[in-house]
Formats: structure tokens, sequence, C-alpha cells
């Protein structure tokens, strides 16, 4: 028996999306899910009646977005720099303007051979994943707090990650930034995007927000807690000339380039998203070495 709308005419794809409370896009995105066809197939079927349980479980899947939760957590995945993560509710949802980042990092290391990339606070794994994949030779540590988010990242990286890809799998670490390293560590780029959403900051109130994890997106103080942490710390794990690429609030790229300049970094600048927005700031340690990580 097919379901039927309140009119008791047959509900059709194209009956559901011209009816749904939400945005088209994200009610073609639902509807495709709930019903397991191609966005194509919501044109070429949109007029096969729907069985009740497609039916229920694209009502159910629409209600929880008009609740707020995002789209990503209920499909469970976001495309990031054409891969298609998995994502749930333990880490936070990959963004376009990252890409931003992963398009720097990739900059950076272009004339390195085989080069050693940390990223700081990996959450799924979309950053260093997408530097992975660019570039098969160069090896990938990714380091989160999270157990939970490591393991979102590890089945991503396994899904994305060519098994042969002579810079090696993608190395997982638990670690409070850089705690779990070994002191000679060494690389010749860091990466992150790190909680940088002040505690007071209203938005973390706000749509999407609201359902990602709160650690991943402030420090709990002034959104700078936690980008001090990494640049103080960041000369002493890159390799001489080594870059370290840091995400930032649409306010902070100046108080950013104070704190690497502050550290010693040279070349210090900001990157702008395609909004206009300073989204990204970076710099390189000098070339004559690295300091002594035993002093942070």
């Amino acid at each position: 028996m097919s379901a039927r709308s309140d009119d008791a005419s047959p509900a059709t794809a194209s009956a559901l999306l011209r009816v749904s409370p939400l945005p088209a896009l994200e009610a073609r995105i639902l509807l495709g899910h709930a019903l397991g066809w191609r966005r194509t197939e919501l044109i070429t079927r949109g007029d096969e009646p729907l069985a009740e349980a497609a039916l229920a479980h694209y009502r159910a899947l629409e209600a929880r977005r008009v609740a707020g939760e995002p789209i990503a957590q209920i499909v469970g995945t976001r495309e990031f720099y054409g891969l298609e993560f998995d994502v749930t509710p333990h880490v936070l949802i990959p963004r376009p303007e990252t890409e931003l980042l992963v398009e720097q990092a990739l900059a950076a290391i272009e004339s390195i051979a085989r080069p050693r990339v940390l990223d700081l606070g990996t959450g799924s794994g979309a950053i260093a994943i997408a530097i992975a994949a660019s570039r098969p030779d160069a090896h990938v540590c990714a380091l989160d707090r999270s157990p939970e988010a490591l393991a979102t990242a590890e089945r991503n990286a396994a899904r994305l990650l060519d098994a042969q890809r002579p810079g090696g799998p993608l190395q997982v670490m638990q670690s409070d930034w850089y705690a779990a390293l070994e002191r000679t560590a060494r690389f010749d780029l860091i990466v992150s995007n790190p909680p940088y959403i002040a505690c007071d900051d209203p938005h973390l109130t706000l749509g999407d927000l609201r359902f990602e994890p709160r650690g991943a997106l402030t420090d709990e103080a002034d959104g700078l807690s936690a980008i001090r942490a990494i640049v103080a710390a960041a000369p002493a794990f890159l390799v001489p000339g080594g870059s370290l690429w840091i995400e930032h609030g649409y306010d902070q790229a100046a108080a950013v380039r104070v704190l690497l300049t502050e550290r010693g970094l040279t070349d210090v600048h900001s990157l702008t998203d395609l909004a206009g927005i300073e989204r990204a700031t970076g710099g390189a340690v000098a070339a004559i070495g690295a300091s002594d990580p035993t002093a942070h």
C-alpha cells in the first residue's frame, strides 16, 4: 500500500519536495538519503507513489532537520576537498572554508619530497586525509585528545586512502596537542583547525553549532588559548624552514600574526577565504634550526 498525503493523493517525491518546510536543497538531500535514490532519480522517478515506510523515514529525517540537527549528522557524511567523510556527533563537521587550509598546506610542501605533516586536533581526519590523498608520498600524523574522534578519523582513512600509499597509513595518536609526541619528532608542516570560538560567543547556541562537540568549537576561554599553545611549541617540532598554518576566527587574524611573530616565525601572513575573510594564518621557522622542545 502506498503512502498518501492529507488530500488522499499518493505521496510522491515531487509532492514531498513541494510541501517541505526545508530549503529545497536540504529537502532533496534528505529525501534522496531516505529513499536511497540519486538526485537525478528524484526527478526521473518523482511521480512514483512511495511506500509508507519510506515516507515515515523521510518524515523522521525532516523533523530532525527542522529541529536544527545538522544535515551532515543526519545523513552521516559530508563532502570535503572532493572526498566523502563519515561524520558523527563526536567530530566537527568539515566546512568549505577549511579547504583553504588544505590548499595552503599542499603549497607549503609542494617542493618537499616525502614531507612529514602533523595535524593537531584532527577530528574526522578531514584535513590530514585530504593532504594525504593529494600527496601519497607524505607521512601524515593526526592527533586528537578525543578517542571517539580518532576512531572516526581511522575509519575515514581506511576508506579514503590507498593502503599502498608510499607515505604509509595515516598515523593517529591520542594526544593533548603535542603531549604524546616523541621529543625528537620533527615535521615539515604543522596544520591545525583548533577550537577558536570564545566561550561567551552567542553563536555557540545557534544553528548547527548546538549539535557539534563543544570541545572542538571553543577553548572555554577567549578563543585564542589553544592557538597560543600550538604556536608556543611549534618551533620545537618543525624542521628548519618548516611551516605552521592555523585556521582561526573571522576577527583573529591580527592577533594570530602577533603570536607567530613573537614566537620568531618568519614570512607571517594571513589568507582570505572566498568570502574575503582572513581565515588562516601561518609562517615558517628560521632555517637556522628549531628550539629545544624541553623548553616548553
